[in-house]
């Protein structure tokens, strides 16, 4: 599922460089993620890197946007054409939280 900011968000910006797909703006009163650009970093990284970097836990899943890693993987080959997106089959554990390590 896409990932959302709360209204908890102090506007502090950290999430909005570390998002790979450009889904974060500044909104009129929190950031926002844009669904159709957000893929959970699937593909670059093991998890929400705003998730990550939020200093308040306010990038969290929507609950009204699930998605497969199937489908967040195809998103992010159409907005990235030129990066070397893996296929699911072939995607690394460590570059998807849908996948853990054995």
């Amino acid at each position: 599922m896409s990932t959302m900011i709360t209204e908890e968000c102090i506007n502090c910006g950290a999430c909005e460089p570390e998002c790979p797909n450009g889904a974060i703006k500044q909104g009129q009163d929190i950031f926002v993620i844009n669904p159709a650009l957000c893929t959970e970093c699937v593909g670059f990284h093991d998890e929400e890197q705003c998730a990550f970097v939020c200093p308040v836990d306010c990038c969290v899943p929507d609950p009204n946007i699930p998605e497969t890693e199937a489908v967040l993987l195809e998103r992010a080959r159409q907005i990235h054409p030129t990066h070397k997106i893996p296929l699911l089959v072939d995607l690394p554990a460590h570059m998807s939280r849908f996948r853990k390590a054995p």
